[in-house]
């Protein structure tokens, strides 16, 4: 296996350990989740998980996601969504996790919803979630990665 086959394979098996994609586009101001519903329900867990652990309560706290890292979970003062993080209080991110549950409880592969102004007034950026079918391979949407290793 080549050096770059070894790290396309990497990159795959952290997408499916993630179970959802993402990306963030700079221009348009949206983070971009793909995934089946159980898939995204992981980023409500992972939101879940950061909150729960008593280490991220202070200010400036955060953690990485995915296997390009930066997807960024931030606990700080004040709900928000920007380029590089999606943050706020712990309370304010289990907040998230629960728009994101019940957003995700009403939908069907092929939906799309937006979660932004009634997480974050002030935020810069939107989270946009696009619920493919279930069993969606999460590798399927980095353009970057050739899909023929499983």
């Amino acid at each position: 296996m080549t050096p770059s086959e070894a790290t396309d394979e990497a990159t795959r098996r952290e997408w499916r350990e993630l179970g959802f994609y993402y990306e963030k586009d700079d221009q348009a101001k949206h983070w971009r989740f793909v995934g089946s519903r159980a898939g995204l329900m992981r980023f409500r867990e992972a939101l879940l998980a950061y909150v729960a652990d008593e280490r991220n309560r202070l200010d400036s706290e955060h953690e990485h996601y995915g296997p390009y890292m930066y997807l960024e979970v931030m606990t700080w003062p004040e709900a928000g969504i920007d380029g590089h993080s999606i943050h706020g209080t712990t309370d304010d991110l289990r907040r998230l996790a629960g728009l994101v549950k019940r957003a995700l409880e009403s939908t069907q592969p092929g939906d799309r919803f937006v979660i932004g102004p009634e997480y974050s007034p002030k935020g810069e950026y939107s989270m946009h979630f696009e619920v493919m079918e279930d069993g969606f391979d999460p590798v399927a949407a980095d353009g970057g990665l050739r899909t023929t290793s499983r």
